[in-house]
């Protein structure tokens, strides 16, 4: 008998079919004008497409028997994230620009490698409702028409191009200039410059604090679940983004179309992670590890005579845990030897191989090895969740998600859970049955999928089906593809009234409907002011045009914001799809009005926070009501709010939340340095990959069931959550809790489905599935801990308490959550006895660093506006896992060192501990947190170096509404290389503030500083010898 084949593996004599790693799933082969342009639509300076090489795709990362080429139809590039040309009404609701829909698999054929859809939206209609007030200072949006396909060669710019050698004179890097040029595409992801490295999968050295510190340990109290993570030894580096991409403004080298190099690559060998079975190298100066043991101690600080120093903190602040950053390009094989690897780090780079379970940007466990039993987790003092990307990015070296079509049929599915076929389902009896690995039960197989078994126990085929060897596959749901483009479009703006446009073709020009009724709205015309783009391109350039002249001179302070969005809604009841909101003040007058009770709690606030929650919490039920019956109608809702005010974020944000949208906040707002944020905001928001009309469920294996989702979306059944829209950038996290015990040894699976409309009208289901081994030993648990995800449900469920319970409380509940957790692996799992030691998990080392930035965060503290925060609880709503630590924890990085010999050959500097003793009063530093970004300029900068970067001599003479500039010297360009190289890799248009030393906004860039002691908050030295106290304490 031959040795079991794990899933997704190629067999030994196999004829598996040819893999092609240059594909583009979000770009259908006949659909030119493709939506999901993906980074193409983050605009940063560049040079001109005309300038850039032809390119070819690289070779694959993975090398493997099976040929580059395949004889299969439907191939193209893989999908990056370049920059490009908007789409600014051809948005939710398109349809299949030209040709047919792309091939599927029949059921009883050789699966060819055929095209996933772009993950957009239901044909639907693409809406824009603005307030006047707004639209006056923001961005003029270029016309549609002059929009070209995807892979033109002009676009709009927003932010110049980077200048020639013989150009003079500053380049804004600011608001929009729409011009001919386009900006480069490149990929997230940092290709040149890294080694190749696999992820760390045996225990690791100690990591070991010793202190001792005064202080009582506070009431302990269970905390939301109790997170917790782990990543590879030494490969947690500073917040490093999903993606990255090539220096930007330099042409890429030929071999890659994405703009960055190719490297070569061979396949490494990755040892199956067997507990105890490897050592990584020790960090911070420490001990040598014990045998099978994966922690981490820092020992006390030595006087000048070597012995141990006394007093109340003896951390040697040199040997604490942090980031390591790193350069190397992770590839990694999902399942190996029959088992499941451990994920590398969320915020690292790596290339995923599919080979049985789903690719970790999809799905990701907070524990990658399960609990047998509820007793044992609860005693580890971790949280057992998922986090759930479904659209989420791919790597462009990555395989593409392969689309398998049943027919009439339908998927292969379990009659008992209705499961989806995955590669862990088991078939008996030659291939007549099957058995379902998510609840057990035995199957018949239809007829015309029958297949023989080999002498491994899989079937034949296995490798031939994506269904069988893939984690990931998208099958199709429906034949109903729509027929031609019809991307609808319809604008209204507002005030105290409501103004419709009718945009029908044999009009002059635009009509201006006005609807007087705020309190009882309705919708004149709907088959008017709804109109096909093809049918009203002219008059909608026109509108757009004029729309801020219009109301020039309006000074009607009143907004009717909830009867307009109402309004909107009626409009576009009977399609569906994406309505984008404009905001600007208070909404104050007709249905869902509201008041200003921000100045109206700021007695309770002061009062010891005793109710200042509440302003957290929306002021009624009326806009949670409109949301639902959005929610019902498959209406998303996206709002930008520009303001200088207080506007309510806590009330109006429930319909974005509600909808499967999202709130996009410029405070306050700059009409001379915040459009070009606005404007590539926006431009993203319409050309991400996205679906519509999704509905999603989570199944698990016999002996856990699913406990709580959380997330933007409206639920109205428990087991699953309705997403009127959904996008590539949004997760939703899923609890998990024990109702059985499970057998030692065994798997456990957990599949996501996701049924959702494509742009082109195509009804797909998305499924992901992930099957990890079960646990009785405790240590195996803190081994395979994964601290991004760990770290990730902490800030969630810590958002989620925010408008229920006091800010002290929930410090004090993330603290006891932390403390758990080591508490239980030094009590349990540690071996080393000497009490004057702190003990950390390798894989958590990291754990309370980011816990001091959580509490010390946005959302935790007590200054503030009360927006802010309801801002920050919003964003943090869908985050995805590798922007979670970034947030609380940001990178730094110096850039009056950018000119150094020592940065040769790498764009962007190391990053700096968050500590103010690491900044210099003759520096200049750039700090981003994946949503915005500061330049902080000391006191004593050199003028030459204030001259190449700022155009002015000393910090004074900038401008207080700063904007980013280009000049004509090696300084300049590099800063600028490295805020748009940023910006590629977090995926947002960063918005950038300039922060000065000895005013407020040098003071909030000093917030940022997590490991400094503040007045109401310890240094991380303190809160370690504080966590080591909190432990002795517990041990006692």
């Amino acid at each position: 008998m031959a040795a079991p084949v794990p899933p997704g593996a190629s067999r030994p004599s196999g004829n598996a079919p040819p893999l092609n790693y240059n594909y583009n799933p979000n770009l259908p082969r006949n659909y030119p004008d493709s939506l999901a342009d993906n980074m193409q639509n983050l605009q940063l300076n560049s040079l001109p497409p005309s300038v850039i090489p032809n390119s070819r795709p690289g070779p694959p990362p993975f090398p493997s028997a099976a040929p580059l080429s395949s004889p299969y139809p439907g191939v193209s590039p893989p999908i990056s994230r370049p920059l490009g040309s908007p789409a600014l009404a051809s948005m939710p609701r398109a349809a299949p620009l030209t040709g047919p829909p792309p091939a599927a698999i029949a059921p009883n054929a050789i699966p060819p490698v055929t095209q996933p859809p772009p993950f957009t939206s239901r044909p639907a209609s693409t809406h824009f409702l603005a307030g006047p007030t707004s639209l006056q200072s923001g961005p003029v949006v270029p016309p549609l028409g002059d929009r070209p396909g995807a892979f033109s060669s002009s676009s709009p710019l927003v932010g110049p191009s980077v200048p020639s050698s013989s150009g003079s004179g500053p380049v804004s890097n600011g608001p929009p200039v729409f011009g001919s040029g386009a900006p480069t595409g490149g990929p997230r992801f940092p290709l040149a410059g890294g080694t190749q490295q696999t992820p760390g999968v045996g225990p690791s050295p100690p990591t070991m604090l010793s202190a001792r510190a005064p202080s009582h340990p506070p009431t302990m109290r269970s905390f939301l679940g109790t997170p917790v993570s782990t990543a590879p030894p030494g490969s947690m580096g500073q917040p490093a983004p999903p993606f990255a991409g090539s220096v930007q403004g330099v042409p890429p080298q030929s071999g890659s179309p994405y703009g960055s190099r190719m490297w070569q690559m061979q396949q490494q060998q990755m040892v199956p992670p067997v507990p105890g079975s490897a050592q990584s190298p020790r960090m911070f100066g420490m001990t040598p590890p014990l045998p099978n043991q994966s922690m981490a101690s820092i020992q006390p600080a030595m006087d000048q005579s070597g012995a141990p120093m006394t007093g109340p903190s003896k951390i040697d602040p040199n040997q604490i845990p942090r980031p390591v950053p790193t350069s190397s390009v992770i590839l990694y094989e999902t399942r190996q030897g029959n088992q499941a690897n451990l994920p590398p780090p969320a915020t690292s780079d790596y290339i995923v191989k599919d080979t049985g379970n789903c690719s970790p940007r999809y799905m990701r466990c907070t524990i990658n090895q399960i609990p047998c039993t509820s007793d044992l987790l609860t005693t580890s003092g971790m949280q057992l969740a998922l986090l759930v990307q479904p659209l989420a990015l791919p790597h462009p070296s990555e395989e593409p998600i392969q689309v398998v079509d049943f027919g009439e049929s339908g998927p292969v599915r379990c009659s008992r859970c209705k499961g989806y076929m995955n590669p862990f389902m088991k078939f008996t009896d030659q291939g007549r049955r099957f058995v379902c690995n998510l609840c057990g039960f035995t199957d018949e197989t239809p007829r015309d999928y029958i297949c023989n078994l080999g002498p491994d126990g899989r079937r034949r085929d296995a490798d031939e089906r994506p269904e069988l060897c893939r984690g990931t596959v998208e099958f199709v749901a429906s034949k109903e593809y729509m027929e031609g483009p019809r991307t609808l479009v319809g604008i209204a703006t507002f005030d105290s009234t409501i103004h419709f446009y009718n945009l029908k073709r044999d009009l002059q020009q635009p009509l201006m409907l006005i609807v007087p009724d705020i309190q009882d709205v309705y919708t004149p015309l709907q088959t008017d002011v709804i109109v096909q783009l093809s049918e009203c391109r002219q008059h909608l350039e026109l509108l757009l045009e004029n729309i801020p002249t219009m109301f020039q001179t309006n000074r009607t302070a009143d907004s009717a914001f909830g009867a307009a969005t109402k309004a909107a809604f009626l409009a576009m009841k009977s399609t569906g799809g994406k309505l984008l909101v404009f905001q600007s003040v208070l909404p104050s007058v007709g249905m869902g009005a509201l008041s200003a009770r921000e100045a109206e709690g700021r007695t309770n606030i002061s009062a010891g926070e005793k109710e200042a929650h509440k302003l957290l919490q929306p002021v009624d039920q009326t806009l949670k009501t409109m949301a639902i019956e959005f929610a019902e109608y498959q209406v998303c809702v996206d709002l930008f709010i520009t303001t200088q005010n207080y506007v309510d974020i806590a009330s109006i944000s429930v319909i974005p939340r509600t909808t499967g949208g999202q709130v996009y906040y410029y405070y306050p707002f700059s009409a001379l340095s915040d459009p070009a944020k606005l404007y590539n905001d926006l431009r993203w928001n319409i050309t991400k990959p996205q679906g519509f009309e999704a509905v999603m469920r989570v199944r698990c294996s016999q002996g856990i069931q699913v406990q709580e989702y959380f997330g933007n979306f409206c639920k109205r059944i428990p087991t699953d959550v309705d997403l009127p829209g959904i996008d590539c950038d949004k997760t939703i996290m899923v609890t998990l809790k024990h109702d059985d015990k499970l057998l030692d040894g065994s798997e456990c699976a957990f599949q996501c489905a996701l049924l959702y409309t494509t742009v082109y009208g195509q009804r797909r289901i998305r499924v992901t599935t992930l099957s990890l081994p079960c646990t009785s030993m405790l240590s195996n648990l803190f081994r395979s801990a994964d601290l991004d995800s760990q770290f990730s449900c902490l800030l969630k469920q810590a958002a989620i308490e925010i408008p229920s319970t006091p800010l002290s409380q929930i410090r004090e509940q993330v603290t006891n959550v932390c403390v758990n957790i080591l508490h239980s692996y030094r009590k349990f799992c540690a071996t080393v006895s000497s009490s004057g030691q702190l003990i950390l998990p390798e894989a958590l080392k990291l754990l309370p660093l980011y816990t001091l930035a959580l509490v010390k965060s946005t959302g935790l503290r007590t200054d503030g506006r009360v927006d802010t925060r309801s801002v920050w609880i919003n964003y943090v709503s869908s985050l995805s896992t590798p922007l979670a630590i970034p947030l609380v924890y940001p990178r730094m990085l110096a850039i009056h060192v950018l000119n150094s010999e020592e940065l040769e050959g790498s764009l962007i500097p190391p990053s700096i501990p968050l500590s103010s003793e690491h900044v210099s009063d003759s520096g200049i530093y750039l700090l981003e947190n994946g949503n915005d970004a500061f330049i902080y300029i000391g006191n004593s900068v050199a003028p030459d170096i204030m001259q190449q970067l700022f155009g002015v001599p000393s910090v004074d003479q900038i401008p207080t509404q700063f904007v980013l500039q280009q000049f004509e010297n090696s300084l300049s360009k590099k800063l600028n290389d490295v805020v748009n190289e940023i910006r590629r890799q977090r995926c947002s248009y960063l918005r950038l503030q300039l922060c000065k030393k000895g005013d407020p906004s040098g003071m909030l860039f000093f917030s940022y500083m997590v490991e400094d002691k503040t007045p109401g908050g310890l240094s991380y030295v303190e809160f370690l010898v504080h966590i080591h106290r909190q432990i002795q304490s517990k041990m006692s």
